[in-house]
């Protein structure tokens, strides 16, 4: 199965100016992802309207054909228009891929082994998309109607330990850093989700999401510690939990409980 790594970056941003070429943890911030896809033995294609990206991009090993169009580098560009537009270069090129990985750069935190164990899950369980996200108790509430009272999405009356949750206890929340989809979802529904999906469950230290400053401290601090951790080395520990490495998968077009992340790129 031929895969197409799509890492989509813009110049501009709103919420930290310049984040994607911003040096977190000693790298600016694109090139974790390049560097993790290229690990994977992936085709990776950076597609940013930036030349200053793009130099970066091309250092790290990514290809980058061309730069974005204007049009589709807008504060409110959907992802799926340029990935469609990627999909097509490669198409126009003889080299039409059977899927599409979407990155998103500003999810730098990816355990090694992440990307290979996702596309493994994509290929074994035979699912159309494939969903990143990390578990989450079902500790929660939703607000009162009409003068009524807040109900719980649990038992109040048996609130249990968190060591008593099964599997099947747990919500998940999309991280918004990977996505894995059969390329004719693009092409017949522009959406990266749709058909039967699987949820791809990652360790809870990868659901970091850069969107402040705040976030922007937290991911250079668990890269660093990750770092740490590995000896130095600059990757971080291969493993996550065990009990949550498996893909949940589920018929027809459903999502997971997650809202899908709603980021411009």
């Amino acid at each position: 199965m031929s895969i197409l790594c799509v890492i989509p970056v813009r110049g501009g941003s709103k919420g930290v100016p310049g984040k994607n070429a911003r040096v977190v943890a000693g790298k600016p911030l694109v090139v974790w992802s390049i560097e993790q896809a290229l690990a994977a033995s992936l085709d990776v294609l950076v597609s940013t309207d930036d030349p200053e990206l793009a130099a970066i991009a091309r250092a790290a090993g990514a290809d980058v054909p061309f730069l974005r169009p204007a049009e589709l580098a807008q504060d409110t560009t959907p992802t799926e228009p340029v990935i469609l537009h990627a999909i097509r270069h490669r198409t126009a090129e003889g080299r039409r891929p059977d899927a599409v990985m979407l990155l998103q750069a500003t999810s730098p935190v990816r355990l090694p082994g992440t990307l290979a164990r996702a596309v493994r899950e994509f290929t074994q369980t035979g699912v159309d998309s494939l969903v990143g996200v990390v578990p989450q108790t079902p500790f929660f509430w939703h607000p009162a109607a009409d003068g009524g009272s807040a109900t719980a999405e649990y038992d109040p009356a048996a609130r249990p330990l968190r060591q008593e949750l099964r599997a099947d206890d747990y919500f998940y929340k999309e991280t918004g850093s990977l996505y894995l989809s059969r390329t004719e979802l693009y092409e017949r529904e522009d959406n990266r989700i749709g058909g039967r999906v699987g949820l791809f469950v990652m360790d809870e230290a990868e659901g970091v999401d850069i969107d402040t400053l705040v976030d922007l401290r937290i991911a250079e601090q668990v890269l660093g510690d990750l770092g740490a951790a590995a000896g130095g080395s600059g990757e971080t520990p291969g493993s996550a939990r065990d009990g949550r490495r498996d893909v949940v998968s589920h018929a027809g077009s459903g999502v997971s409980r997650g809202a899908q992340t709603g980021e411009r790129s």
